[in-house]
């Protein structure tokens, strides 16, 4: 175990914008990559740099959550002394009144952060997929003496709100502010991941938490912008911020490309997930697949492109899908087409289907419907 740091992880965020698909589930649980959950990235950043003391903060909708982490098993986290915490979603439990920020969230959990030896803590969404270092980041963090260490990286704004990073020639922050206007050059743009000592943050968290201030980047990260010591750690390679329905769609298909997939999925530092038994994928004679994922437990009588496939979908004869995302236990019957479309899970195409969104604009169909 790591003694220097422990982690904060928020199992929730952008519901709104995610719309159907997480009607049913937390963000932190939304399928993703053809067989993980948005969740497995941080949880597998943490366990690869020996972080294993790691409270888990719900809002709704996070019933799938827990039974995909289950107690840690697959992460190597069903530890005696430290392992993963959940926590509710209740300020406070006389009140049953939901948190209206992460500065209350943090709050409500401040004597589990005080209790742990730890000496950092890493504060973190749970939509980030990318695969960090965060051995490097503590150690960049304590050699720059910064206050806090925000990690971000070069990308686009698109129509998701950012934080907007300008820094000074040391890599110091000068600037922090809100963006949604799409651009299209590249930006410095926030993972909303944090490095920081754990007495600070303490000493952040109830100073604003005595003022009624709700949102931590606003109300204190925004605000210490002016010491002078937030210092901006850019992630290198592939990381990706999904918080609205366009952005899963766009980040999902960047995976098709092989370059992604490696920076990802190619290091020694492996991305770990709920381990299913499930058998191989069965490809029939006459189907056609090119280009796509393609999970456990598959089916393919039909013409897959440009796809991905999570376990156990059927593809039936005469069925083409293209440029879409299957959830697990989908079925696409004799003769329809699917294009630009994400289908939850257990969505069934019935046969003779003319089914199409758009590159910019994909449809979504929610789970267990049959279209």
């Amino acid at each position: 175990m790591n003694n220097k740091m422990m982690s904060v992880l928020f199992a929730s965020g952008n519901e709104s914008k995610l719309n159907e698909l997480t009607l049913h589930r937390t963000t932190a649980s939304l399928p993703f990559g053809g067989r993980y959950r948005l969740i497995d990235f941080a949880l597998s950043n943490l366990v690869n740099s020996n972080i294993t003391r790691i409270g888990i903060i719900t809002r709704n909708n996070y019933s799938s959550l827990m039974d995909h982490i289950r107690m840690g098993r697959d992460w190597d986290l069903n530890r005696k002394n430290s392992g993963i915490a959940v926590f509710p979603p209740f300020v406070l439990n006389t009140a049953r009144e939901v948190y209206k920020g992460k500065i209350e969230a943090i709050y409500t959990i401040l004597d589990f952060i005080k209790r742990a030896p730890e000496d950092y803590v890493v504060v973190s969404n749970c939509n980030v997929a990318a695969n960090i270092d965060i051995v490097k980041v503590l150690n960049t963090h304590i050699e720059k003496k910064a206050d806090v260490t925000v990690l971000c990286h070069k990308a686009k704004v698109n129509s998701s709100l950012r934080v907007v990073i300008t820094e000074n020639t040391e890599g110091f922050i000068s600037d922090l502010h809100f963006e949604e206007t799409p651009s299209e050059e590249d930006k410095l743009i926030s993972l909303n991941i944090y490095v920081l000592r754990k007495d600070l943050l303490i000493e952040y968290v109830e100073n604003a938490y005595s003022r009624g201030h709700v949102d931590f980047e606003k109300d204190i990260l925004f605000k210490e912008v002016e010491n002078g010591r937030l210092y901006a750690y850019k992630v290198e390679g592939y990381a990706a911020i999904v918080d609205d329905v366009k952005t899963y769609y766009a980040e999902s298909m960047r995976l098709l490309e092989r370059c992604v997939r490696e920076e990802l999925f190619g290091s020694e530092a492996k991305i770990y997930t709920k381990v299913k038994d499930s058998v191989p994928t069965v490809y029939g004679k006459n189907c056609k697949v090119t280009n796509s994922l393609i999970a456990d437990g598959c089916v393919i009588n039909g013409t897959v492109e440009n796809s991905i496939l999570f376990r156990n979908v059927r593809i039936q004869e005469g069925a083409v899908v293209k440029n879409s995302i299957i959830m697990e236990d989908g079925v696409v019957m004799e003769n329809s087409t699917l294009a630009y479309a994400i289908t939850d899970k257990n969505v069934t195409i019935r046969e003779n289907r003319q089914i199409s969104g758009f590159l910019t604009y994909p449809i979504v169909i929610v789970k267990n419907k049959v279209v």
